[in-house]
């Protein structure tokens, strides 16, 4: 509790719920990627070039997302920083993969 009676969230829980919405975008961005964009929009009309777009802009909060989650574990010093950024630098492989592709079929 602070001075004026409210509570203040640890640390370690802002890390974990960092986590859980940087890991949450990332889904999204894969759902967007694999689902909805190949299948859902050709019957509802986008345009083939809005795909790539909307991955890339995407792609970037998600790198936003992950990169200030890998911040929080390690300012709050957590116990499962290494663990929590592995899974990150991960993910950030495979956003940087797929904004890559994303990249390819705009200038292709």
């Amino acid at each position: 509790m602070t001075a004026t009676g409210t509570a203040t969230a640890q640390p370690t829980d802002e890390a974990q719920r960092g986590f859980s919405r940087s890991i949450l975008i990332s889904g999204i961005r894969c759902t967007l990627t694999y689902v909805v964009l190949p299948f859902i929009a050709p019957f509802v009309g986008l345009a083939p070039g809005v795909g790539p777009v909307i991955g890339l802009t995407v792609g970037a909060v998600a790198i936003l997302a992950n990169l200030v989650s890998i911040r929080r574990f390690w300012r709050a010093d957590h116990r499962w920083k290494i663990h929590a950024t592995v899974l990150h630098v991960s993910v950030l492989i495979l956003l940087a993969i797929l904004m890559v592709l994303d990249i390819g079929q705009l200038v292709g």
